[in-house]
């Protein structure tokens, strides 16, 4: 039976590279794992084994690199950016590059005043802690004259410990879910957003202000939020966001509902005046949708697993 080639693309998958900065005894810290995935002029590489228009993956590995002092690490963003536009234009047979990048942030270690006269105050300067609080993501896709970002972030845990309910749902036969008029509201977030920047120099983003003020709205929309269902919340967490920066038109998140049920301490002669719980790591509900700018088409997967 004949074959036909599909798509398919090639690159080097998690290139671990980290950037220290020093400003005289400061030191700063970009880490990133890197996926380059490159696609093209590729079919002979496969059907007759010839790598005449084969860059080799290592080489893309060195590059990142090489970039890395080259360029610096300004942001997750900007790095990509400069990986692929040099993958496309400087080799004919490339057409696309798809780069994507996880961060992961570091915070200087606090001392206090009296530990600092020991140890002195440059080692401050350049000891760290890893930050557990979200893996920071980007993927950026260019063919020569399209670029799309789309930022995001995962790993995110958040609570409200009030202010959340659920009740007037659906009930038949098999229903023993009890109504809730005050309950634990608690997710890990797995969130993206997509650009609307082009390839306009002047009209680029700050993608480091960007993510944090992005990551701040939501937040916000989170806590602010009196709950009638996680839907509700991811719904104000999403139009929080793109209410609020205009570089942004469209936003997906996937939200697990993190139950917390409360533990019936009957039995004991307790009572449990919402105070003790049991916090149940599966099965789990999961929460996902997309929120756009009116008039926008959506371009973000649905599987955001495959970003």
């Amino acid at each position: 039976m004949p074959t036909i080639l599909g798509q398919n693309q090639y690159g080097k998958a998690e290139n671990r590279v980290v950037k220290i900065t020093r400003d005289g005894d400061t030191h700063h810290i970009k880490d990133l794992n890197v996926s380059v995935a490159l696609s093209g002029d590729m079919s002979d590489v496969h059907l007759t084994g010839s790598n005449a228009n084969c860059l080799p993956t290592d080489t893309t590995k060195n590059t990142v690199y090489a970039f890395a002092k080259e360029y610096g690490i300004e942001s997750a963003e900007q790095f990509g950016i400069h990986l692929a536009r040099h993958f496309v234009t400087s080799q004919e047979p490339i057409h696309r590059a798809r780069i994507r990048i996880e961060e992961y942030a570091w915070e200087r270690i606090e001392t206090s005043e009296a530990n600092s006269k020991f140890i002195g105050a440059d080692e401050v300067k350049h000891s760290f802690i890893r930050k557990g609080q979200e893996t920071r993501l980007t993927e950026i896709t260019y063919d020569g004259e399209n670029w799309q970002v789309i930022s995001g972030l995962k790993d995110l845990v958040v609570m409200n410990s009030t202010n959340s309910e659920f009740w007037g749902y659906i009930k038949d036969k098999y229903t023993t879910l009890q109504e809730a008029y005050d309950r634990i509201l608690a997710t890990q977030v797995s969130g993206r957003w997509r650009f609307n920047w082009t390839d306009d120099e002047q009209r680029m983003p700050n993608w480091e202000k960007s993510y944090e003020q992005t990551k701040r709205h939501m937040l916000e929309a989170f806590a602010e939020t009196y709950s009638l269902s996680l839907q509700q919340t991811l719904y104000q967490m999403g139009s929080r966001i793109i209410n609020s920066r205009s570089e942004i038109d469209e936003v997906r998140f996937s939200l697990p509902n993190k139950h917390h049920f409360l533990v019936d301490l009957e039995p004991f002669g307790l009572k449990n005046d919402n105070e003790v719980y049991f916090a149940a790591d599966r099965p789990y509900g999961l929460i996902e949708a997309t929120i756009l700018r009116d008039g926008v088409e959506p371009k973000i997967p649905v599987d955001m697993t495959n970003l």
